[in-house]
């Protein structure tokens, strides 16, 4: 029988389960609506990742940046954003977070300290070691979490970045989201030497592997590996191992590998591990359920507000452009 943990444990694990459940329906009905044309462009989905954005985000401030990838829903509403100014950016309308101009791949909320996700592999990583080395400057104790998957470390920013961080000592937590593919390859089929944290340790940097689908252990790490930022140890890296349930994108239908495989990690799922573990725990079934029920309220409050919105004027576009006017000698 695993040991029952405290109340605040508990309620902590209540709300992930809930956060969780957020995302899941959040990439849901995105999905749907990208299927059907009231998403435009390409939505790519983090379904069976969510424990990590969850466990993460938990340890962080409002003010803490992050950093995002072009899989970044998660990410976002975990650290706070709104989902209906979320769903308005997805649908193009001027009540998202970015007035509509960023859609799913690059979507911000600076409000809640969320930089922004981000349509190039790993481009992400040079921008969290910049914020980091700002927040230095300012002598502030905030601390970045930079968010990316495996597919980056084979890109030039991952050494730059990392390397920039651990020369300066930046308050940069690296985490490593390995779901096993970038985009339709498999990333160990195209790395060489034994994986990311490796890397990250090869430039001094200590990196912490972690079951990606177990939200607990990520967030009693992250937690502790925040708190060393916070007393100025450096950059940490923490590596999790989890997988993409879905395709590269929503209009991905993943042939590259056997249904067999898929369905056998839909049994590792994150969200059914933690209900299993609550229920282990002695919270009733029926108080999940109305969590979960609750969450996709949520959402579908947020697709309704969002296709109510009215979309961005053209003359939008123009804005947000920065005129410095004619070069000065």
């Amino acid at each position: 029988m695993t040991q029952r943990p405290n109340l605040r444990d508990l309620e902590r694990l209540k709300r992930h389960f809930h956060i969780m459940h957020r995302i899941r329906a959040f990439e849901e009905e995105a999905e749907r609506a990208n299927r059907d044309g009231r998403v435009g462009g390409a939505v790519h989905l983090s379904i069976g990742q969510e424990a990590v954005a969850a466990g993460v985000c938990s340890n962080l401030r409002r003010e803490d940046p992050i950093v995002s990838n072009h899989r970044g829903h998660g990410h976002t509403i975990a650290k706070g954003a709104e989902p209906r100014a979320m769903m308005a950016e997805l649908m193009g309308r001027a009540a998202g977070t970015c007035g509509g101009k960023g859609g799913s791949m690059h979507i911000a909320d600076f409000k809640v300290g969320m930089l922004g996700a981000n349509g190039v592999v790993a481009a992400g990583i040079p921008i969290a070691v910049g914020a980091a080395q700002a927040l230095r400057l300012r002598g502030a104790d905030a601390v970045v979490a930079c968010f990316f998957g495996d597919g980056a470390v084979n890109r030039g920013p991952f050494l730059e970045g990392l390397n920039w961080a651990r020369i300066y000592d930046l308050p940069v937590l690296f985490v490593c989201e390995d779901n096993g593919f970038a985009s339709t390859t498999r990333t160990k089929s195209v790395t060489g030497g034994p994986g990311p944290g490796p890397r990250a340790e090869s430039l001094g940097i200590p990196a912490h592997e972690v079951d990606g689908n177990d939200v607990a252990r990520i967030d009693e790490l992250a937690g502790e590996l925040v708190a060393r930022l916070r007393n100025g140890k450096g950059p940490q890296f923490l590596w999790a191992k989890t997988y993409r349930l879905k395709g590269h994108t929503a209009a991905d239908p993943a042939r590259y590998r056997e249904a067999a495989e898929v369905e056998a990690r839909w049994q590792d799922d994150p969200i059914a591990r933690l209900r299993a573990l609550l229920i282990e725990l002695g919270v009733a079934a029926g108080e999940l359920d109305a969590l979960a029920r609750a969450a996709r309220g949520e959402i579908e409050d947020a697709v309704a507000f969002a296709q109510s919105a009215p979309f961005a004027p053209a003359e939008a576009a123009f804005g947000d452009v920065q005129d410095v006017g004619a070069p000065q000698p």
